[in-house]
């Protein structure tokens, strides 16, 4: 499985590289100290683009996530060190339903391939449970360290810092282009990725939408078709900043030890 980051490797891996894809509360707990947005939200797009991932960095909001090939939520609540990512992703051939628990330090991850769970030994057994993770075996998994490379599954700071251009549209509203060749660990910048891409890696267009509060509530990005992948948007949300709830641990009767093979494909 060719995962860099837990967050944000597992969607370059799905949506980006060819070879796995074939297989607000706006309110929250953040005070205001203006009542308009334009006296909280820098005059200067990108620097209000950079300040809008400030809240992101503080780890306490949900998300969605979504792409032609691939749907997803999840939770952040670093107040509790827990963390929570569901993910359906598959075309034509396949589908896969993904879910990872992380409350520090434990790990559970529930891994459904469909049909093709058909005829794997062992596989129809966990099919419906959590594998549990031992932290020490897990400890080279880094994928499975939801908070490892902070708390943004789409990097969205790093992102920024690569913006090539950037206007803003409306209120709160914003678009431009990220040149992908300058930011070291985003959704998009997968090598393979990056090389397919040549010359319009440097162009990327996107959108943003920022809350009344200048935090970002929405991110659209535009990957032109390179090599096996076809042209698609992948669409980031966050809402309930502040305010986001303590993920929980799946039913004891739901869970099991995982096995040797669950480790070895998060490596």
């Amino acid at each position: 499985m060719n995962i860099r980051r837990w967050s944000v490797g597992l969607i370059a891996a799905t949506l980006l590289v060819p070879g796995l894809a074939a297989c607000n509360n706006s309110g929250g707990d953040s005070p205001s100290t203006a009542s308009s947005p334009e006296s909280v939200i820098p005059a200067d797009p990108k620097a209000a683009l950079v300040a809008s991932t400030k809240g992101l960095a503080e780890g306490n909001f949900t998300f969605t996530i979504a792409a032609d090939s691939m749907t997803g939520k999840g939770t952040f609540h670093k107040p509790s060190n827990s963390a929570q990512m569901s993910m359906t992703m598959g075309g034509e051939d396949f589908t896969m339903d993904f879910d990872l628990i992380q409350i520090q330090p434990d790990t559970w991850v529930k891994v459904d391939l469909g049909e093709l769970f058909a005829g794997i030994p062992g596989m129809e057994a966990i099919k419906d449970k959590y594998q549990h993770l031992d932290a020490a075996k897990a400890k080279d998994a880094k994928n499975l360290d939801i908070f490892k490379d902070g708390t943004d599954p789409a990097d969205a700071a790093g992102m920024f810092e690569g913006l090539a251009e950037v206007q803003k549209t409306g209120e709160g509203t914003y678009s431009g282009t990220f040149d992908l060749t300058s930011v070291k660990d985003s959704v998009a910048a997968d090598e393979d990725m990056l090389k397919e891409l040549g010359d319009k890696a440097k162009a990327i267009p996107f959108t943003a939408k920022l809350d009344a509060e200048g935090r970002l509530s929405e991110l659209v990005m535009s990957l032109p078709a390179a090599g096996e992948t076809k042209a698609q948007d992948i669409k980031v949300t966050y809402a309930d900043y502040g305010s986001a709830t303590a993920v929980q641990k799946p039913p004891a009767d739901q869970v099991i030890e995982a096995s040797e093979q669950t480790y070895e494909m998060f490596k």
